[in-house]
């Protein structure tokens, strides 16, 4: 029962992760003319991934990252430019490493002592989310070093790293929604 329940946690972390991609990321605001919607700049896909690991656990959201760095690897669209294994040379692409780390360490701290409220649920993704980003960093770092990097490291770093704040803002909304769910879901930490 439990394999079933983490087969069918990472099929649907890696579909939720997969319309992520396709979904950018806004956030209400309110000025002088009254209401809008302004864009963050990013997709759903990294919350997705997030809200993967806390709802279904290390198990479901790993699998679910490793599998959609496969079929995006394998030729299939669903990264922000496409796919295949060009991909393996991106400055990006470590990022996209980053996934499987972030989303082991996210789901067991969701699962280690009694995270049941959104504040440590939101934490436990922000610490997931630094992973991601540092596993990105040491990609960029070591590709600068061994020169790789034609365009020059600060304009990639700043391209990179200036994703981490909206990220972060969207890390308390997927504290809430995975709290939500797991109540829902009857999930215990």
């Amino acid at each position: 029962m439990r394999a079933l329940a983490t087969w069918s946690g990472a099929i649907a972390g890696l579909l939720l992760i997969v319309v992520g991609g396709l979904v950018p990321a806004a956030l209400p605001f309110h000025d002088a003319a009254g209401w809008s919607i302004r864009p963050l700049g990013i997709t759903l896909q990294v919350p997705a991934l997030l809200l993967t690991a806390l709802v279904c656990g290390p198990r479901s959201a790993m699998l679910a990252a490793v599998a959609y760095l496969s079929i995006g690897l394998f030729q299939l669209p669903v990264f922000h430019e496409g796919g295949g294994l060009g991909y393996l040379l991106d400055p990006g692409f470590g990022y996209l490493a980053g996934f499987v780390p972030a989303a082991w360490l996210t789901g067991r701290l969701a699962r280690q002592g009694r995270l049941d409220d959104p504040l440590s649920l939101a934490a436990a993704a922000a610490v997931g989310l630094l992973v991601l980003h540092l596993t990105g960093l040491v990609n960029l770092l070591l590709g600068g070093l061994a020169g790789r990097w034609g365009t020059g490291l600060l304009p990639l770093l700043l391209r990179y790293s200036l994703a981490l704040l909206p990220q972060l803002l969207l890390c308390c909304a997927v504290g809430v929604l995975a709290w939500l769910m797991r109540r829902l879901l009857l999930i215990e930490s």
